[in-house]
């Protein structure tokens, strides 16, 4: 656990804004329940929320390179809240997608500032950055059973009640808001200035997580529906599929920051995404109650890379970290928001299995692009460390 108490209320701060990014998939069966919405129409929801995100994003990444905006992190945090506490009031499709979108604006322009100010306050620790990205994922783990709570008893007009977490988490980054103000200025844009971009492993790096991004969103997006279908099971079957799902996730992120100092990140996250193929197919295939296990599975190999790209990114394109981090991190979301409907469609056409199986080269496809990335240096003055060597001989 992080000492740093910046660090600790960013990672809980993280925790109340990806409840909402959970919030999202958690509420779809509600949605098919209460207005029998088809699979390709619950899924166009994820991608109204998944598309404004994902390109919101880098936007927000360019202008924190530009200048810090510490702001962000409070107003966007109640803002992501606002968003899905809104979408259950009335029986609009279009009101609801157009409150989930306001909500993916809100994730969107909190992670890139928040990643930046969280890398700053690690100083450059792979632990660190990985507590800060499970605060995340147990925000993640959590979204199922708040929505399960609220939702299941009072139907979607309790919808509203979603907001407490936001506005907790907006108070919470105020101290940090105050440490931001106080910390030292210099180092990180002499560093820019003297970092060398290396956008083609960049740019591979990006179509991996791509890749991820797909295999995951589809999954959260569809696994509580293959759940009940593979255990025969009731909705309880399907949000505990969701709760494995995120939970999974905030193990693999610690997991993966912690074997980034037994070996380079490149070789973890490759690795991580060779071990996923088997998992995923589990998943699809799998009957009976030992599909929690695939699942589970799946969301640590999914997981594992998770705070390892993001770092990564930033060291790729170490003059636009602001940038590097929206756009990796507006990615592990856009893109799989996008597929989703496609595979809504597929599934009303012929059945959940069929159009869940091409996930399968997912990471597959991740890893033959990982395999041979190069594990780049990291300039300490990016971290803030003003008597940082950039001198030394990087790696990509």
């Amino acid at each position: 656990m992080p000492r740093n108490k910046s660090l600790v209320l960013l990672s809980v701060g993280h925790a109340c804004v990806d409840l909402y990014q959970g919030a999202v998939a958690s509420l779809i069966p509600f949605f098919v329940a209460e207005r029998s919405y088809t699979y390709a129409a619950a899924s166009g929801i994820v991608l109204a929320t998944s598309l404004l995100s994902s390109v919101a994003q880098p936007v927000f990444g360019a202008l924190t390179d530009r200048r810090s905006i510490p702001c962000l992190l409070p107003v966007s945090t109640v803002l992501a809240g606002i968003g899905v506490a809104l979408s259950g009031i009335g029986g609009s499709y279009t009101l609801t997608s157009m409150f989930m979108a306001l909500s993916g604006i809100g994730v969107a322009a909190y992670h890139p500032e928040s990643a930046r100010v969280a890398r700053l306050a690690a100083k450059g620790s792979h632990s660190s950055m990985g507590w800060f990205s499970l605060g995340g994922n147990i925000g993640f783990a959590f979204a199922p059973l708040l929505v399960a709570v609220v939702i299941a008893t009072g139907g979607l007009r309790w919808s509203p009640l979603l907001i407490v977490p936001a506005l907790v988490g907006s108070v919470l980054t105020l101290p940090v808001l105050r440490a931001v103000e106080k910390a030292p200025r210099t180092g990180s844009r002499t560093a820019a200035a003297a970092g060398r971009d290396h956008w083609p492993s960049f740019v591979r790096l990006s179509l991996a997580v791509v890749c991820r991004s797909i295999a995951f969103v589809a999954m959260s997006t569809f696994v509580a529906f293959q759940v009940r279908q593979q255990t025969g099971w009731g909705t309880a079957a399907g949000t505990a599929a969701l709760f494995v799902l995120y939970l999974g996730g905030a193990v693999g992120t610690i997991l993966g920051s912690e074997l980034a100092h037994r070996w380079d990140r490149v070789r973890v996250v490759s690795t991580s995404y060779l071990t996923t193929v088997a998992a995923v197919a589990g998943v699809v295939f799998v009957p009976g109650p030992a599909v929690y296990l695939f699942v589970a599975l799946t969301s640590i190999g999914l997981y594992v890379p998770f705070s390892l790209q993001v770092t990564l990114a930033q060291d790729y394109l170490p003059t636009r970290v602001g940038t590097a981090g929206g756009i990796t991190l507006g990615l592990m979301v856009g893109v799989g928001g996008l597929t989703s409907p496609v595979i809504g469609r597929i599934a009303d056409a012929t059945s959940l299995r069929t159009a869940l199986a091409p996930l399968i080269l997912m990471p597959a496809l991740s890893w033959l692009l990982f395999r041979t990335l190069p594990e780049p240096e990291v300039d300490k003055r990016l971290l803030g460390d003003p008597s940082g060597d950039a001198t030394e001989p990087s790696r990509v």
